[in-house]
């Protein structure tokens, strides 16, 4: 049967063009009806709509003189893509793939540009700090220290520890700017990289690291180098994808797939359950980026798996018939077509690669991992409905106010040849290959930094009698309990990490124009200090904080309730610390108080009664409640 004809796209990432109206096709809405943030010329285009290309390569720079530094981003601007252009094409892509049967279009192809800015980077093009307030334990802290500086806390010890890295390493050339091109045509991509590589030269700036990579051919296409397909579980967002009418807290037409806040993923939005981010006016619509690049052992970790059967067998903990895919499987939390472990607890049903995966998993009937053991790589990472966080519990975490909030938006792509032991050196065990790991957030430290040091690194996450131990794919290895078939037990079960980081930088992807900005050399450094005020409801969780630059209320990892300077010396404290408090909270009556586990109150301001009063953290130094009409009923007496 004939092929309905390809339509061509203009690139206009590559050459930008003047947007053109468009009259929306048959049974489309149209553009005013669409998703308010799906229409943002702002956004880059990479962080809610996906580049999705199979052609990737990253160059990562460091700048000369700042005004040659300035001169290059504006003309890259220009050539940036944002969502509205990716949005575009990929819903054109895909309606044309849907009309050819699952072809993809070949006359239908774009090249795309993203840039990232490190914190050096910004700080070489603003002339000073970005921000001036860095409370301890924020993205602030964790942006400008830098994940080289924070290895311990991620993991990356050892062979992964930053003394190995490939880049982003203290004793390393610094990292600027990290420059993302993306194609559907390798020759595309080839004019491109030309093309970024003289301008990038002409201005003075330096190549310190480039990354190709690329989406794995034929059997391996969609998976990454383990075998898996990768990137089915990506959050919904607000305001960008359109929600179910019957469950609004579902993608439409994905099953599966969660409506979350687009505050998690930018700037200056609002989030799911956490407090706004305070950052410059100029970061709103820019998102936090985290580059990793992570090395896969493929025959070291199939060879595990190998003898984990036989281990496991030994002991009786496993079916006789089960093999190297069904504890793989386990492991990971899927087969390898993606299709979930829940559905399919036997074998994999798609043995095609092209097969879309299925991601409407639900883990609310097996809260203590008998079927998907706790420590598999997808519990780990996105723990869905299945998190019962102490076996004691009486429910499992909500979703919708906490676990939301820890999602990421993974930009990841394999890098280097599949493994073939049967195709030489460059397809052979020592060859570079593994992941690309890139992920969007609107908070490196309660997102990214959380999930690596909260979930994947922690030995009894979620907590139980016999520890669940570390990230059964991506932790750093150690013991491991695995479910017994028939019974209740658990068997430890001693794995080795067999994925290596070689690199990581956190960048910041600005928008449009933050970039034009920051290219002219109008953003001012640092930040004066003030007042944060706040309207009841408010919470505040272990380690979160309220900052005015002077003032800092903070909600401490002892249980107590403290303002610290600047300088984070304790001006006041509520002095409660090592009690059972399990979160701060100012409430609607006006009260600010210390919550226990049953709810109540274990300690409290004697500010009861005073509806639509507001807590400010004040740029004076010091903390109070103003009621409705602006009478201050409590304060810490600490202001300068």
């Amino acid at each position: 049967m004939p092929q309905p004809p390809e339509s061509t796209v203009p690139t206009t990432a590559t050459e930008r063009a003047a947007p053109t109206a468009r009259v929306p096709a048959p049974g489309t809405a149209p553009r005013s009806a669409e998703p308010p943030l799906r229409q943002s010329t702002e956004i880059q285009g990479d962080v809610l709509a996906g580049f999705r290309k199979d052609h990737v390569h990253l160059l990562l720079l460091a700048f000369g003189t700042p005004e040659a530094a300035r001169g290059w981003l504006d003309g890259l601007r220009h050539r940036v893509a944002t969502t509205r252009e990716v949005a575009d094409f990929n819903r054109q892509f895909s309606r044309a793939r849907r009309a050819r049967s699952g072809v993809d279009p070949q006359r239908q192809r774009a090249t795309w540009r993203s840039v990232g800015l490190t914190h050096a980077g910004l700080e070489t093009l603003i002339g000073g700090v970005p921000y001036a307030d860095v409370p301890r334990g924020t993205t602030r802290e964790a942006f400008l220290q830098g994940p080289a500086r924070r290895a311990a806390l991620l993991g990356d010890t050892g062979e992964s520890a930053p003394e190995h890295w490939l880049f982003g390493a203290d004793d390393q050339s610094p990292v600027h700017a990290v420059l993302t091109l993306a194609a559907d045509d390798p020759e595309d991509l080839g004019r491109a990289l030309a093309e970024e590589r003289r301008e990038a030269e002409e201005a003075g700036l330096s190549l310190v690291f480039e990354q190709p990579a690329g989406t794995l051919a034929g059997s391996l296409r969609g998976r990454e180098h383990f075998g898996f397909k990768d990137g089915v579980s990506q959050p919904g967002v607000r305001d960008f994808d359109e929600p179910d009418p019957d469950d609004p807290d579902q993608q439409l037409g994905r099953p599966g797939t969660r409506i979350v806040a687009a505050g998690e993923f930018l700037v200056g939005h609002p989030k799911d359950h956490r407090l706004p981010d305070w950052l410059p006016e100029w970061m709103r619509d820019g998102s936090f980026q985290v580059v990793r690049r992570l090395a896969q052992d493929v025959p070291g970790w199939w060879a595990q798996v190998a003898d984990a059967v036989g281990e496991l067998r030994e002991r009786d903990a496993i079916p006789s018939e089960a093999g190297s895919e069904w504890l793989a499987a386990r492991l990971m939390g899927r087969w390898r077509s993606g299709a979930p472990l829940t559905k399919y607890p036997d074998a994999d049903p798609h043995p095609d690669p092209e097969t879309d995966a299925d991601n409407d998993v639900t883990y609310g009937d097996d809260l203590l991992g008998r079927a998907v053991p706790l420590c598999s790589h997808l519990r780990k990472t996105n723990p869905r409905d299945g998190l019962l966080a102490r076996v004691t519990d009486p429910e499992p975490v909500a979703l919708k106010g906490a676990l939301d909030g820890r999602r990421l938006m993974r930009r990841g792509v394999p890098f280097g040849a599949r493994f073939d032991p049967t195709g030489g050196a460059e397809n052979g065990p020592d060859a570079p290959r593994g992941l690309v790991f890139v992920a969007y957030q609107g908070d490196l430290v309660a997102q990214f930094e959380f999930v690596q040091r909260s979930w994947v690194e922690a030995e009894n996450f979620p907590e139980r009698d016999q520890a669940v131990g570390r990230d059964a794919v991506i932790g750093s290895g150690g013991s491991a309990a695995f479910p017994v078939r028939g019974s209740e037990e658990q068997v430890s079960l001693t794995l080795r990490s067999f994925v290596r980081t070689e690199g990581t930088l956190y960048a910041f992807t600005p928008s449009l124009t933050a970039l034009r900005l920051l290219a002219a050399g109008e953003i001012t450094a640092g930040e004066p200090p003030e007042d944060r005020e706040l309207a009841a409801p408010v919470v505040l969780r272990r380690g979160e904080v309220i900052s005015s630059g002077r003032a800092r209320l903070r909600f401490e990892d002892d249980a107590d309730l403290r303002v610290r300077d600047e300088h984070e010396e304790v001006l006041w404290e509520a002095g409660e610390a090592g009690g059972e408090a399990g979160r701060a909270e100012f409430l609607e009556d006006g009260r600010l108080v210390l919550v226990g586990a049953d709810g109540g109150a274990l300690w409290s301001t004697p500010t009861e009664g005073n509806p639509g009063a507001v807590l400010v953290v004040a740029a004076d130094g010091e903390a109070r409640i103003r009621s409705a009409d602006g009478e201050v009923l409590w304060r810490t007496g600490t202001g300068g």
